[in-house]
């Protein structure tokens, strides 16, 4: 892929951190209620705590979640970070998908249940939807962490590059010592 612009690379820097901490923020937002819900003894504030996170659920949640995964791709493919030349920027993709996808397919439909349950009266007593986003919000802070960081170093792709690039580097310099190209 063609490298973005340093406009446009910021641009959507600004955006993949916006969502990606949006995401975090309905993740903390998601356990607050998940812990309301379980602990509360009002069946009225369990419903209302359980109703909310569908809200979420249903039109926040996978749309960020979503956003964030995109905006990061095309980071990754537009900047040289790449995707496979540095094990941070691989575990921070392969976390990010595993986190899209338990989103979708577990996390939604048992909030969904979550609700369904306790407006019919019956609300989940048990402790499944205060551990999912414990452990969502666990990830996304590691991630977090994994992006400032930046730690552990190049793949062995990412090395094998950045050998050649310094020998272009290093072959340029010798035919031309002054560094002016002509």
């Amino acid at each position: 892929m063609k490298q973005l612009s340093r406009p446009a690379r910021r641009a959507l820097l600004v955006v993949h951190v916006a969502v990606s901490v949006g995401w975090l923020g309905l993740t903390l937002g998601l356990l607050t209620l998940s812990v309301v819900g379980y602990t509360s003894k009002s069946l009225d504030t369990t419903v209302a705590a359980y109703r909310a996170m569908k809200i979420f659920s249903d039109w926040l949640i996978l749309p960020v979640a979503l956003s964030a995964l995109v905006s990061g791709l095309v980071l990754s493919f537009g900047t040289p970070w790449g995707l496979a030349r540095h094990h941070w920027v691989v575990v921070k993709f392969w976390l990010t998908l595993a986190t899209v996808l338990l989103t979708a397919f577990s996390l939604r439909p048992g909030i969904d249940r979550l609700a369904a349950d306790a407006v019919a009266g019956t609300p989940d007593t048990g402790l499944s939807m205060v551990s999912a986003p414990s452990v969502a919000t666990a990830t996304y802070l590691f991630v977090t962490a994994v992006s400032v960081l930046k730690p552990w170093g190049p793949t062995r792709r990412g090395g094998r590059l950045r050998a050649a690039q310094s020998a272009e580097v290093r072959e340029r310099a010798r035919k031309h010592p002054s560094g002016v190209v002509s």
